[in-house]
C-alpha cells in the first residue's frame, strides 16, 4: 500500500473513534487515510505481550453486547460482531464492590432486573431506593440519542442533565452508607468526584455493562485488527509510524498534513483523533480566536493512573470472571483521588485477561490505582515513544519500584497469598499513558465532567477551521461504546446523522 498525496479524508490518530470514522467513510465511497504514529493501531485497543501473555493498554470489559444493544448494533454496521471472541462475565457479579479488610463481596449482576434482585438480596429493607436508581439510570439514558441508537432531540437541549451531581442523587435515595458506597462502587471506570461528576455520566458508563458484559479473548486489540481489515476491504489506507508534525491552513480551512517522515497529504476533509489540546499545538493558523483556543487548554483531564501488569506462576491464582473494585473504606469510593504518600492507593480495580483454554486458574491480572500526573513530573521531559527514546533514569525506577512494592502490600491485605503467586510484575505510569496513548497528562478517561461548569468540557466535533472535526473520548465519551458513538457524531456532522443512523438500523 503507497501512501498517496491527497485523500478525501485525512484522519490523525488510530484510535477507536478514528477507526470508526475511517470505515464509515470508507463504506460511503470516500477515500480514506489514517495516520498512527505508533506500531500498533487502535490507542487504548492496543495490547502487549511479557513472557508469552497478553495485556490490555485499556481495554477490559465491554458493554451491550448482545443482540440487539447497542454496542452489538454499532459493531454490527461495522461488520466486526462476528469476527470478535469473548467471554461473557458472570451474570450474577461481573462487577465485584469490596471495602477495607472486610470479606463481604457486593455484586453488580447483568440485566436490569437480576441488578435490582442482586442488591436486594443484600439490602431488603432498600427497595424504594434501588428501584428509583435503576429507573434513573434508565430514564437518564434514555435522553441521549445516540446512545439509545435513535435521532432526536439533542441531550444539549435538557440543561438539567448537566447540572445534577452523580454522589448528591445517591445520596438523596438512601440514608444507607453502604448501599451509596455499592451503587457508586465503580468510580474507577470514569473516575468520579463527589462535587464534580455529574450523574449522567455514572449512568453512561454504568448502564451498558448492566444490560450485559464482556471481556475480550486474548486482548481487545482484536478489536482494531478488525476494523482495520474492514477499511482495507473498503479502500481505506492506513499506515503506521506516521506521526502527524502539522497542519496546514489557508485561512479557516486546512489543506494538508505533514508527518515526521516528511510526508505532506492533502484533503479535503480532516478528523483529528488526537486530543483536541494536542491538536491546536500541531494547528498552524492565525484565524482560530484566542478565547477559543484558551477555553480548549483550559479544559482540566481526569486524573490519571498507576498500573500493574502481573504476570502468574502458572496453577495458582483462580481466574475470577468478573472485576474487583476495592476501596479501603466506604467513605474513601468518591474521594481516593485525594490520596497521600501514605495512604495510596486508596482504591483499586482488578481484572483479568481470559484465554480460550484456561477457565481455571489465571495466568495474568491487571491492577489499576488513580495516580497523579505530578507524581511523575520529574520526568515528564523524557520520552518513551516509537521516534524518541529515553532512558528515565534510576531515580524512576526506583520510583516504580517503590510504588509496585506499595501496591502489592495493599493487595495482601485482600488476597493474603498474591505475592506468591506472582512470576513478574510489569509498570505502567501517567508517562507511559501520555507517552503512547498520546492523552494529556496520561488522563485516564479524557476531560473532566464539572457539574459546577456544565458546558466548560463540551468538546464539539465541529472546529473552528471549517473542515476540520474533532472525535474520541475527549468530545462525547470515554470507553468502548462511548468513542464509538464519538466516532458516529463526527460523521453524522458531514454526512448526516439521521442519514447514517438509518444505515446503522438497516445492518441489524
Amino acid at each position: 500500500m503507497k501512501l498517496k498525496q491527497e485523500y478525501d479524508i485525512v484522519i490523525i490518530g488510530s484510535g477507536l473513534g478514528g477507526l470508526v470514522a475511517g470505515n464509515i467513510f470508507a463504506k460511503e465511497g470516500y477515500s480514506v487515510c489514517i495516520l498512527e504514529k505508533n506500531n500498533q493501531y487502535g490507542g487504548n485497543l492496543q495490547t502487549f505481550v511479557r513472557e508469552k501473555t497478553i495485556f490490555d493498554t485499556g481495554v477490559h470489559y465491554i458493554g451491550g453486547l448482545e443482540e440487539g444493544q447497542n454496542m452489538y448494533q454499532y459493531f454490527k454496521y461495522l461488520d466486526i460482531i462476528d469476527d470478535l471472541k469473548l467471554k461473557k462475565l458472570d451474570k450474577d457479579g461481573f462487577d465485584v464492590i469490596t471495602f477495607g479488610e472486610n470479606d463481604k463481596e457486593y455484586r453488580h449482576a447483568q440485566g436490569i432486573d437480576n441488578f435490582k434482585a442482586t442488591l436486594l438480596e443484600e439490602f431488603p429493607q432498600e427497595e424504594t431506593a434501588i428501584s428509583e436508581y435503576c429507573k434513573k439510570l434508565q430514564d437518564t439514558t434514555s435522553k441521549f440519542p445516540l446512545y439509545c441508537m435513535k435521532v432526536g432531540k439533542p441531550e444539549y437541549d435538557d440543561f438539567n442533565l448537566f447540572e445534577e451531581s452523580a454522589k448528591s442523587y445517591i445520596d438523596s435515595i438512601t440514608d444507607n452508607n453502604t448501599l451509596k458506597a455499592v451503587l457508586a462502587g465503580t468510580n474507577l471506570l470514569y473516575a468520579g468526584q463527589g462535587d464534580k461528576t455529574p450523574f449522567y455520566v455514572h449512568a453512561l458508563s454504568v448502564d451498558s455493562y448492566i444490560k450485559s458484559a464482556y471481556r475480550c479473548l486474548n486482548g481487545g486489540s482484536q478489536i482494531s485488527k478488525f476494523l482495520i481489515k474492514r477499511l482495507f476491504e473498503n479502500g481505506g489506507h492506513a499506515f503506521k509510524h506516521q506521526e502527524v508534525t502539522e497542519i496546514t491552513c489557508e485561512g479557516k480551512t486546512a489543506v494538508s498534513v505533514k508527518t515526521n517522515q516528511g510526508h505532506i497529504i492533502k484533503g479535503k476533509t480532516f478528523i483529528s483523533n488526537i486530543e483536541p489540546k494536542l491538536t491546536l499545538d500541531i494547528l498552524k493558523t492565525d484565524a482560530l480566536r484566542k478565547s477559543y483556543i484558551k477555553r480548549i487548554k483550559n479544559i482540566k483531564s481526569t486524573i490519571a493512573a498507576f498500573s500493574l501488569h502481573v504476570v502468574l506462576k502458572p496453577n495458582t491464582f483462580r481466574y475470577k470472571n468478573y472485576n474487583v473494585y476495592h476501596y479501603k473504606s466506604e467513605d474513601s469510593v468518591w474521594s481516593s483521588q485525594n490520596y497521600t504518600n501514605e495512604s495510596w492507593p486508596e482504591s483499586y480495580m482488578i481484572s483479568m485477561g481470559p484465554k480460550t483454554n484456561n477457565d481455571i486458574w489465571a495466568d495474568n491480572f491487571t491492577a489499576l490505582a488513580y495516580m497523579n500526573y505530578d507524581e511523575v513530573k520529574p520526568w515528564e521531559d523524557t520520552f518513551n515513544t516509537v521516534t524518541h527514546k529515553n532512558n528515565r533514569g534510576q531515580t524512576y525506577k526506583e520510583f516504580k519500584e517503590e510504588k509496585t512494592e506499595q501496591f502489592i502490600k495493599e493487595l495482601e491485605k485482600k488476597f493474603p497469598d498474591i505475592r506468591a503467586c506472582i512470576e513478574t510484575v510489569y509498570t505502567s505510569t501517567p508517562l507511559s499513558y501520555r507517552d503512547y496513548i498520546g492523552s494529556n497528562r496520561g488522563s485516564m478517561y479524557g476531560y473532566e465532567k464539572d457539574v459546577n461548569f456544565p458546558l466548560h468540557s463540551n468538546v464539539s466535533a465541529r472546529t473552528k477551521i471549517e473542515n476540520l472535526f474533532f472525535t474520541g473520548q475527549s468530545t462525547n465519551m470515554h470507553g468502548i461504546l462511548g468513542v464509538t458513538i464519538s466516532g458516529v457524531l463526527t460523521c453524522g456532522e458531514i454526512l448526516g446523522t439521521e442519514y447514517l443512523m438509518k444505515k446503522v438500523w438497516e445492518s441489524n
